[in-house]
């Protein structure tokens, strides 16, 4: 056996570590292939310019971004993962130098693994992203809304950019690897295991700072989003205040929460919470930090990716312009009945019910635009909402966007009165109420009043000069793609003489833009995930051979298989989910806040990720736990 098979074989024989380390590696590799996929694709650019001319880069950007930020990512992950491993073998290496293997021939050893290991993750990940590319493609047409759809091609540019790529970083890990083995006497590397670890200690001041901290952070980005205080410090700092807080909770809070409980008596010395409790207070202090980037890592995957599917649904485009088709007719335009029966005619063809809105809106000299209230009750009827009564003087605020709805109902109207100037009128109304959404998009200082004071206003405003809007008011108005298409060709843009605006195209823009977010944030989280489980099987690997040989001990003085299976199933489920739930608790602040700039609910996107990361967190806590007692019970016999 030669010094390469030697090598090959202590790959093998460590199969049982290095597995996560490995599948960690394969899916960083096939994420940054999947964006190089994309990113050389030369059907995708072309369909994202038909759009938007600043489409196609800013895809293209945010895929190199993405790129890199897996790139760095992933270095750092193997990094840090390659010296977890090396820590664990520590004895391994004092015996092989007692056998007379010299430090050269042990980072010779070292490099060889971490090529092996590299190449295999290279050649798998590729290999992976290849077989599932056509269902990459199809799903990012859908999230990009791209009809014809991505074709198949054979990306030779992804594959050798990936290939390089990773190759590099590889040989860089392998070469870094030399420099993590310390000179260390053989009695320290033999022995290292056996190191007598100290009493962890809290303080109950840095405990209570922690939940001050996290309470704080939780302040400010709510006082951000609800006194619409839009500063990009305050939301930073409450970010900060939060990261710092779940620090803290993780190496001083939970300690001492532990050693709180471990004085109850009653509880403490029940069956088996004596070593439940005994190791979790160690477990939790070794493990704080991993907690706490499990947690942030986390935290950050869920509220990406939420965030860009709440942003990506039709409910935003509704809100900001609940009508589906806007045709604006201006002074002089002869086609104006022409146009609207065309309108009529193709939702009507195809097969969509629709109510119509019209409007005259007319501008005052001190910068208020009026409309009718028989106007406003046609598009009141359209939307679905009760029509409104007013007396003479009495005046009806709408507002232009959500923000100044929101401000509205829970601060109130502005004013109890509105001044109206025009030409020689001049008029004061008694403000009635103000609309609780968004009845004109940008429309500013839009007022409903009476039929008859706006006839008495503008009396001498000349009936051939006014201008009206009719807004349809669509079901399944998504599905209108097709219309919007048709009436483009038939009733060609003259904005000097009227412009039919349709919902579905800014939403499929929107979409787009959606579209590359969700894909970028998306994977990006998803690798962050799957780095962040893989954090938590390393730690628990790191500790596995002074566990097998505690409940060994433990084991002769009476632990049965049915304690034991309980005891590593309470300290597996707190190292498994309590990072994983106080992500989720985290995320779950953002998306409330967020809920309270917009007009839908976002909690059923919050709550689907929450449901899908945390099933994936069941299935490979089962697994994991399954494996980890299997070897412990072979310990044990």
């Amino acid at each position: 056996m030669n010094f390469r098979q030697f090598a090959f074989n202590n790959v093998l024989r460590n199969k049982r570590t290095y597995i996560a380390h490995f599948l960690s590696s394969a899916f960083a590799v096939m994420i940054f292939f999947t964006y190089a996929l994309l990113l050389f694709h030369p059907d995708l650019q072309g369909e994202l310019a038909s759009t938007s001319s600043t489409m196609s880069m800013l895809a293209s950007m945010g895929m190199r971004i993405s790129q890199y930020i897996v790139f760095i990512f992933s270095f750092f992950f193997l990094l840090y993962s390659v010296s977890a491993f090396l820590k664990l073998r520590k004895r391994e290496f004092g015996i092989l130098m007692l056998l007379g293997m010299s430090r050269k021939q042990l980072h010779k050893l070292l490099f060889i693994e971490n090529i092996l290991i590299g190449f295999g993750s290279i050649v798998a990940g590729i290999g992976t992203g290849l077989i599932f590319s056509k269902l990459i493609l199809l799903v990012c047409a859908n999230l990009l809304a791209i009809e014809r759809g991505l074709r198949f091609y054979i990306p030779l540019k992804a594959i050798w950019l990936t290939a390089a790529a990773f190759a590099a970083m590889f040989v860089v890990i392998a070469l870094f690897t030399s420099l993590m083995v310390r000179k260390a006497l053989l009695v320290e590397l033999i022995k290292s295991s056996d190191k007598p670890k100290p009493e962890p200690k809290a303080s109950w001041l840095l405990a209570l700072l922690a939940v001050l901290l996290i309470a704080a952070g939780y302040g400010c980005v709510f006082y951000f989003v609800l006194m619409q205080v839009f500063n990009l410090g305050l939301l930073v700092a409450g970010v900060g205040l939060v990261i710092l807080g779940t620090y803290f909770l993780f190496t001083q809070l939970s300690v001492y929460v532990i050693r709180m409980l471990k004085r109850n008596q009653g509880l403490f010395f029940r069956r088996t919470n004596l070593l439940t409790f005994s190791e979790l207070t160690y477990r939790m202090k070794d493990n704080a930090i991993m907690f706490f980037m499990v947690s942030i890592i986390s935290a950050v995957a869920f509220t990406g990716i939420g965030t860009c599917l709440a942003i990506g649904a039709p409910g935003l485009a509704e809100m900001t312009n609940p009508y589906s088709f806007s045709y604006s007719s201006y002074s002089g335009n002869t086609k104006e009945q022409e146009h609207i029966q065309l309108i009529q005619q193709e939702l009507t063809k195809n097969n969509f019910t629709y109510q119509m809105g019209t409007i005259s809106p007319s501008n005052s000299d001190n910068g208020l635009t009026l409309i009718k209230l028989s106007d406003y009750n046609s598009l009141a009827k359209a939307l679905g909402k009760p029509p409104e009564q007013l007396q003479d003087q009495e005046i009806i605020l709408a507002p232009s966007s959500v923000m100044e709805a929101k401000s509205y109902k829970r601060e109130g109207i502005p004013s109890t009165h509105a001044q109206v100037i025009w030409g020689e009128y001049k008029g004061t109304f008694k403000l009635k109420k103000a609309l609780d959404y968004v009845l004109l998009p940008h429309s500013w200082h839009l007022y409903i009043v009476t039929d008859k004071a706006f006839d008495t206003i503008f009396a001498k405003q000349l009936k051939e000069n006014v201008n009206k809007t009719y807004h349809f008011v669509v079901k399944d108005w998504q599905k209108s793609r097709e219309v919007s298409d048709q009436l483009k060709k038939l009733i060609p843009q003259d904005p000097g003489h009227y412009t039919l605006l349709s919902l579905v195209d800014s939403w499929i823009e929107s979409r787009q833009i959606n579209g590359i977010l969700f894909i970028l944030s998306g994977l990006v989280g998803v690798v962050f995930f799957t780095f962040a489980a893989s954090f938590i099987y390393f730690r628990l690997y790191a500790d596995s051979e002074r566990d097998e040989q505690q409940y060994k001990m433990i084991a002769k003085v009476g632990l049965s298989r049915r304690e034991l299976n309980k005891t590593v199933t309470q300290q597996l489920s707190l190292m498994f989910f309590l990072p994983i739930v106080l992500a989720m608790i985290h995320s779950a602040v953002a998306m409330a806040a967020l809920q309270q700039l917009i007009t839908y609910s976002v909690f059923q996107y919050a709550l689907a990720i929450f449901a899908s990361f945390l099933f994936i967190q069941i299935v490979y806590f089962l697994i994991t736990r399954s494996r980890y007692l299997r070897q412990l019970y072979r310990k044990l016999v």
